[in-house]
């Protein structure tokens, strides 16, 4: 690895005024090291290059800018390195969200991809949400970048999604979006159909799964205010023909599917649906709207598809909730339920064996 002195030479090198050819050559080499684990633990102990390429971030030539923010991607993608770039490097986060800003940046799909890695812990999440709303954008400017289409010509900007899921790891952000008055969240609702991006389905899954914790919130999401369950049920459902009866229990936009109706194609996107539908089914007032309905004959018919053993063992979980009887009085909110100790290890147990089953492909 690089001396001292060797590391001095490179920083001397990383400035605005040194000839472009230079700064090309050597914010390429910082990106070969970003590379690999032990290039990344060495430009860890050098805070003075990655403050340096932060500052050329902005270069007016677009392949130095590019290396530099492809190394932050390469950085940010290692978690033991978060604390680094986001405490020593005060202008990174300001310098992301500024330019994030502008629509016609031509690098905002590397902002997104870096602020998403940079917002997977809880820690740094913090760090982001401060700068997010003190660089007088705030979550409303974040929600309207990524619900206008088109915002930026040059960018598809899909990785927003889940820096917004994973923002909702903090209550302040959850808040925002649950707030009644707002209703923020249901702007985000359609995405979960958003047939040209994975990332977007996947990121927008997950927001709502989060959100969905807050078990407060629960008649509200299901009602008329938000009606957030058809967007969950139609990526599960598919082109099986339900009975008459059936049908007319269902969401108006769930009755009578065509028969070319495709399903979610991504199993992890189906996972998070019904881990969303389950925790909808921890209140008593969640219960009654699914049963009512008719979620189960979407299910019934989801679960003779799915292929996927983690992701049937999550439907069957559902269904089981919905066909069964309703918990005792005192019990009826699953979520505020305290379990013994002895009781939630078994329950533990019983998960970790049946990860093992269907990481072995046993019965």
């Amino acid at each position: 690895m690089l001396s001292d002195s060797d590391s001095a030479e490179l920083l001397s090198f990383l400035k605005p005024d040194t000839r472009p050819d230079v700064k090309g050559y050597v914010t390429n080499y910082i990106l070969g090291l970003s590379a690999h684990s032990d290039g990344c633990r060495y430009l860890r102990s050098k805070p003075g290059l990655l403050v340096s390429m932060v500052t050329l971030m902005s270069d007016p030539s677009i392949a130095i800018a590019k290396n530099c923010f492809h190394a932050f991607i390469n950085l940010s993608a290692d978690e033991t390195l978060h604390q680094v770039l986001v405490t020593q490097n005060s202008e990174l986060l300001t310098v992301l969200f500024r330019n994030l800003l502008d629509p016609h940046f031509q690098l905002s799909d590397q902002i997104c991809t870096i602020l998403s890695n940079l917002s997977r812990s809880e820690t740094t999440c913090r760090s982001v949400f401060k700068v997010l709303e003190e660089q007088s954008m705030g979550l409303a400017k974040l929600l309207d970048i990524f619900c206008t289409d088109g915002f930026n010509k040059m960018a598809s900007l899909h990785h927003l999604a889940p820096l917004l899921s994973n923002l909702t790891q903090l209550p302040e952000a959850r808040h925002f979006l649950l707030d009644k008055d707002r209703c923020a969240i249901k702007r985000l609702l359609p995405y979960t159909l958003y047939e040209a991006s994975t990332v977007r389905r996947r990121g927008v899954v997950g927001l709502l799964h989060n959100c969905c914790f807050d078990y407060s919130h629960h008649e509200w999401l299901l009602s008329d205010a938000v009606d957030i369950l058809p967007f969950l049920l139609l990526p599960l459902a598919g082109p099986e023909e339900l009975t008459d009866k059936e049908n007319e229990g269902l969401p108006i936009d769930l009755q009578y599917l065509p028969e070319d109706k495709k399903r979610e194609s991504d199993p992890d996107v189906r996972k998070m649906l019904l881990e969303t539908l389950l925790l909808l089914t921890a209140t008593k007032a969640g219960r009654r709207t699914l049963k009512n309905m008719s979620v189960y004959p979407i299910l019934r018919e989801f679960h003779d598809w799915e292929a996927e053993p983690r992701v049937t063992a999550v439907c069957e979980k559902v269904i089981h909730v919905l066909i069964g009887e309703e918990p005792e009085e005192g019990m009826e909110n699953l979520m505020e339920l305290k379990i013994p100790d002895d009781v939630e290890e078994r329950l533990k147990e019983a998960d970790r064996r049946e990860e093992e089953v269907i990481r072995g492909g046993g019965d």
